[in-house]
């Protein structure tokens, strides 16, 4: 098998072939099984299965397979969230209420997805479907590989930091990460209650318009790209991150897009996204360390990483956390003034490529300060370094509707490509 394993799904085809009749919800399923039984001895992708999913979808996606990842409540499965802590843990007696919409929706899970232990930096067994030796990102892993290889072409996650938009850029698929509070996060074990998102992902970020205005009944962004963006081009230079070849990739975008008309000034606030950033993680470890008390107290059972995070939280004073709430508030503010001037931000997902190994899951930095701004973010793929790794950038705006349409219109002038399999009904 090749170390390049991806052939994404594409949801548009997939839908299309659904309401004309040229695919069922059961030969979509059946293609979803070969597929990973195809592929997941190299990407490991899934912890568990649904073994008799329902192959009706009544809402407008009508049957398309979807991963779930494994914080997030799946009736009939246990939500084990990566750790050994829950490897007992019962069967979910109900769907998690963004399990309920996605299937009113029409979407069907077929299982739960790998996630870092508790969504946090321990890695799972998840490989990045680009290059098996590089990690996939963390912590909605299982569910950008599965996309990325074809196994789904619809998977949801959460992000806290950097745990959506960052396995979409490794892995080469579009994601969207919700604004914060958009839709409830009960039934889902999350780390940090001002921070915690819902994250959709598939193979372009036209796909993930559809899977949207399925989702909310609001109308496709996608079908508004054929504008040109107002952006404002965020580099992300005081964080001295980025590494060349994504910053080359960006400034390439930006004139490409430039010279097909767009209007693009320079981010005049990357101080303050700066400290935002720096804000970010006391905020987290805060709330983590009360959110997941009970795990604190075992602490010897969870990684170190985790362990190092929950006692750091318990360490910071409320003045501290306090100070970090507020600077993350005026920076909203600021953020949300200067977007009254501009359709999004545009700047890079991560800092470069994933980097090689599978025992760390890459520095999900880029995507702290957003996530603590409640801001939606959109990660659109389509570039690759020198290597043929993918690289991705991302769209950040305060809705998820003006995001998406920013990143279609990006997506549009970029001429995104990806390799799709197809789903047609078996005679």
């Amino acid at each position: 098998m090749s170390d390049d394993i991806r052939q994404t799904w594409s949801l548009r085809e997939l839908v299309d072939d659904l309401r004309t009749g040229r695919c069922t919800p059961e030969a979509a399923l059946r293609r979803s099984h070969e597929r990973i039984a195809e592929t997941d001895d190299v990407v490991r992708a899934w912890v568990a299965f649904d073994e008799h999913p329902a192959t009706v979808g009544a809402g407008p996606l009508g049957g398309v397979p979807m991963g779930v990842k494994d914080i997030i409540d799946l009736a009939g499965l246990p939500t084990r969230c990566g750790s050994q802590l829950r490897a007992d843990a019962p069967p979910a007696e109900r769907d998690a209420p963004v399990v309920e919409a996605w299937r009113a929706a029409g979407a069907i899970p077929v299982g739960k997805t790998v996630t870092t232990e508790f969504a946090f930096f321990a890695p799972g067994p998840t490989r990045n479907p680009a290059n098996p030796a590089h990690t996939p990102g963390g912590s909605s892993s299982g569910s950008a590989a599965a996309v990325a290889a074809g196994q789904v072409p619809l998977a949801i996650g959460s992000q806290t930091a950097g745990s959506v938009t960052r396995p979409a850029a490794y892995c080469g698929v579009a994601s969207l990460v919700l604004r914060h509070g958009h839709l409830p996060t009960d039934g889902v074990a999350g780390l940090s209650p001002s921070l915690d998102a819902h994250g959709v992902y598939a193979a372009t970020v036209a796909d993930v318009c559809l899977a949207w205005s399925a989702l909310t009944g609001e109308p496709d962004p996608a079908d508004d790209a054929q504008g040109l963006p107002r952006l404002a081009l965020w580099n992300a230079a005081p964080l001295d991150v980025v590494q060349d070849e994504m910053a080359v990739a960006l400034a390439d975008t930006a004139a490409r897009l430039t010279d097909r008309g767009a209007h693009i000034d320079a981010f005049p606030l990357e101080a303050l996204i700066a400290e935002a950033t720096a804000a970010h993680p006391v905020v987290m470890a805060y709330e983590a360390a009360r959110e997941r008390a009970a795990e604190l107290e075992r602490a010897d059972r969870l990684s170190a990483p985790l362990a190092g995070l929950l006692r750091t939280g318990a360490d910071t004073s409320e003045a501290d956390y306090d100070a970090a709430r507020r600077l993350v508030s005026a920076a909203r503010d600021e953020v949300s003034a200067l977007l009254t001037r501009y359709d999004a931000v545009l700047g890079p997902a991560a800092p470069g490529a994933a980097p090689q190994g599978l025992d760390a899951t890459g520095d999900p930095v880029l995507s702290r300060p957003w996530q603590a701004l409640g801001f939606a973010a959109v990660a659109v793929p389509g570039l690759h370094d020198a290597a043929g790794l993918p690289l991705g950038l991302q769209v950040i705006a305060e809705s998820e509707a003006a995001a998406l349409r920013a990143a279609a219109r990006v997506e549009r002038h970029l001429g995104n490509q990806v390799s799709q399999g197809r789903c047609l009904r078996r005679r």
